[in-house]
């Protein structure tokens, strides 16, 4: 019977070239590569009634292997334009178990060793501790201040020059609504009102929740913490920096901000 097999090497997917020049998934019988004796296969929930295998390989298929012919290595992050959403979506989850799976390989209580006991989670073998994928949520926002200007800032941590959002993981402790009220004011000291939910995203970069939410500005001036952003800024509609990519929830909430201005 023929399954999905989602293959990585670090960060990278294994793509199935097909003839139309567009991307898949490997969908077949047996590995695509080469499996060793001590090799972890895991058996993750199936895509459309077809079973979904995952595995990580040591050494990536380059252009001088055989493979090369069929499949070609992908970043995960870049795999969003090459594949169909479902696949996509799958080897995020795919690619946050097996970074789980590595993770906890020995008991964070005795050391042991961690063993499966089910498909999702792991239980010691000396003390019984048992242990499921973690998950760290983080909200983002976009602030409105008028029907046309909305609050973009630089992140430390981005490797692309554009303006992306006000976002932050959630502490124990508190509600999302608070996790977005406490991160807008530590990074750029402005109060916020009228927050409300848009929608949530799987962020598999390691393993990630993302909450969206829209909010409206209520007071304040700006002061950026340097800590964590470069810069931040008011900007109108016609007036837009560069802005995140198209598989970001930051990019859905910033385009369905102005798709819905412009119906309006």
């Amino acid at each position: 019977m023929k399954k999905y097999y989602f293959v990585f090497c670090k960060d990278d997917l294994l793509l199935e070239r097909q003839e139309d020049g567009t991307y898949t998934i490997p969908l077949q019988e047996e590995p695509p590569t080469e499996v060793k004796p001590w090799t972890v296969i895991l058996n993750i929930t199936p895509l459309d009634g077809i079973e979904v295998k995952a595995y990580a390989i040591d050494t990536p298929v380059t252009d001088d292997s055989p493979l090369s012919i069929f499949y070609e290595m992908c970043p995960l992050r870049q795999s969003y334009y090459k594949l169909p959403e479902p696949l996509y979506l799958k080897a995020g989850k795919c690619a946050e178990l097996l970074y789980w799976d590595h993770n906890t390989r020995f008991c964070g209580v005795c050391g042991g060793p961690m063993k499966f006991h089910t498909d999702i989670s792991k239980r010691c073998e000396h003390c019984g501790k048992e242990v499921w994928p973690q998950l760290a949520t983080a909200v983002i926002v976009l602030i409105h201040k008028g029907p046309d200007e909305v609050l973009l800032a630089k992140g430390r941590s981005f490797k692309r020059d554009f303006f992306g959002l006000i976002a932050g993981f959630v502490e124990t402790g508190e509600t999302l609504e608070q996790a977005v009220e406490r991160e807008v004011m530590e990074e750029t000291g402005i109060r916020i009102k009228n927050i409300r939910y848009f929608d949530s995203q799987p962020w598999p970069y390691p393993s990630g929740l993302m909450v969206g939410f829209n909010a409206d500005y209520a007071e304040g001036e700006l002061h950026v913490q340097r800590e964590e952003l470069k810069k931040a800024a008011w900007f109108h509609r016609d007036h837009l920096p560069n802005l995140p990519e198209k598989l970001s929830i930051a990019r859905r909430l910033i385009d369905h901000w102005l798709e819905t201005e412009n119906r309006s």
